[in-house]
């Protein structure tokens, strides 16, 4: 398996928020409007999974299978051609009430011969996905 990992990015609230937001995927519809239409299509939440199109991929899934609160939502890959697993850590920061850190890794079970085709893109959409998470509303 390839892993695939975020930088670790800030986030101005507290571990408690974060967690509750992003271990309930139905709380993520609002961000359905600023995904790029032209990358992900056909976008659906609910408590557990979300799925989505990518062209020229075609419909994944994510399903939480593992919630440690405050601190950890892991994922797992359903309806997709290649086997994935997706892990949100969270760490509240030291001394500073109110805010934490995350951190989002990807593990993929890529064919050889998709490797350098997929792995840089992946790389890039792990990172804009931590960005795009930290900005969020908590």
């Amino acid at each position: 398996m390839q892993e695939y990992k975020s930088e670790v990015v800030f986030i101005e609230y507290p571990a408690e928020r974060v967690f509750a937001k992003l271990s309930d995927l139905s709380n993520l519809e609002s961000v359905k409007d600023v995904i790029p239409k032209d990358k992900v299509e056909e976008i659906s939440f609910d408590r557990d999974s979300c799925h989505f199109k990518i062209s020229p991929i075609g419909m994944i899934g994510l399903r939480i299978v593992e919630r440690d609160p405050y601190s950890t939502v892991k994922f797992e890959s359903e309806q997709s051609p290649i086997n994935f697993n997706v892990w949100i850590q969270i760490v509240e920061k030291d001394n500073s009430p109110g805010v934490c850190w995350m951190r989002l890794t990807l593990k993929a079970d890529i064919p050889f011969m998709l490797k350098s085709m997929l792995g840089s893109k992946l790389e890039d959409a792990i990172i804009k996905a931590a960005q795009g998470l930290s900005r969020l509303k908590y």
